[in-house]
């Protein structure tokens, strides 16, 4: 199964990301199947071949949750953000 995940680059403190179409069970640093652009969390910019990704979600590819998010904010999905870090609400012990 096909996963649009983030491919960590640049140097120590530094982190930038790529944003690449990968098996989903695969290594993160390993060979990617597509490119679809890039993240910089330290400037927030975000840039995103939409065309690509919307191809590649046709052909099955799930993006995960971050890439999901990073997809609604730049416009390429027209879907509400997934809550990352929610914490599961415990069942209170009788």
């Amino acid at each position: 199964m096909l996963a649009i995940k983030l491919k960590r680059v640049g140097k120590k403190g530094q982190a930038t990301f790529r944003v690449v179409v990968n098996e989903k069970r695969s290594k993160v640093q390993g060979k990617f199947n597509d490119d679809l652009g890039w993240y910089n969390p330290h400037t927030n910019e975000v840039k995103l071949d939409a065309v690509k990704a919307a191809d590649w979600m046709k052909k099955g590819a799930q993006p995960t949750e971050t890439v999901h998010n990073l997809l609604v904010r730049t416009g390429a999905i027209k879907e509400h953000k997934v809550a990352l870090h929610v914490k599961p609400v415990k069942a209170k012990k009788k």
